[in-house]
């Protein structure tokens, strides 16, 4: 079985026991996949004694944890992790367990094809990025309560893709005649978060993601980032606390 849900932001009391009771049925065989915004990997240098609890905590969970990358990861640190070959698709090997699915890779898991593509541009950062040795501006801001973020510290470019992990995208969906089973990703095509809210920016990522969701053929598309539980219609899904079984039925009407 495999169930998915939206941004944990390294808060995973919702796979506690009682409130995520179906993991007593579960195996490894089984997974959970996170919609972006992991935060399991965040801390500056290396994995800290909370960090390290609760990825050794997801680790020892009954099922497998995945997860797309949001704009609230580490990447320096996350993109350090051992590549490996996984279900068809590249993975950051994070523990036994614990993978992140690479950007634009595709995953044969349980008899269905999942294309997977992290990053989101953050909505934070209205006042601006700012360097780690620019310690005046830092407390400037911080004491007039600015929306900042530190570059390489709380804050990292690698939030949008590349032009080869779009690329890697296009190339894995044209040896499938784009056609998957389920799309995941942290944000979602352009006019897709035009209906969650007008006032969102298009950006290179949500045009790139409108592009794929006009040339595939798809069941469904799940995507996190927005903080909120929608049933846009058939085939989008915005998740935030909600775990649902990847199959679930729509609601929408």
């Amino acid at each position: 079985m495999i169930y998915i849900t939206g941004d944990t932001h390294a808060d995973f009391s919702k796979f506690l026991i009682e409130k995520f009771p179906i993991q007593n049925e579960m195996t490894k065989d089984d997974y959970v996949i996170i919609c972006g915004d992991f935060g399991g990997v965040w801390t500056f240098e290396k994995e800290n004694i909370k960090e390290k609890y609760w990825l050794d905590y997801l680790n020892e969970k009954n099922f497998t944890t995945l997860f797309v990358d949001g704009n609230h990861e580490n990447f320096t640190r996350l993109y350090n992790y051992p590549v490996e070959e996984w279900h068809g698709g590249k993975v950051n090997k994070i523990r036994d367990s614990v993978f992140h699915l690479m950007r634009g890779e595709i995953f044969d898991i349980d008899g269905k094809k999942i294309f997977a593509f992290g990053g989101a541009r953050s909505h934070d950062i209205q006042d601006g990025i700012l360097n780690l040795d620019e310690e005046e501006r830092i407390y400037e801001y911080r004491k007039r309560g600015a929306y900042f973020r530190i570059r390489d510290f709380s804050w990292w470019d690698l939030e949008l893709p590349t032009e080869e992990e779009m690329q890697n995208g296009i190339k894995n969906l044209k040896k499938v005649n784009y056609k998957v089973d389920y799309i995941i990703t942290h944000c979602c095509p352009t006019s897709i978060q035009t209906l969650l809210n007008p006032s969102y920016k298009r950006d290179v990522l949500t045009d790139y993601l409108q592009e794929i969701s006009e040339k595939c053929e798809f069941k469904k598309w799940y995507f996190g980032h927005y903080h909120d539980y929608r049933q846009v219609n058939f085939q989008y899904t915005l998740l935030y606390e909600d775990i649902v079984p990847l199959e679930f039925e729509s609601t929408f009407e």
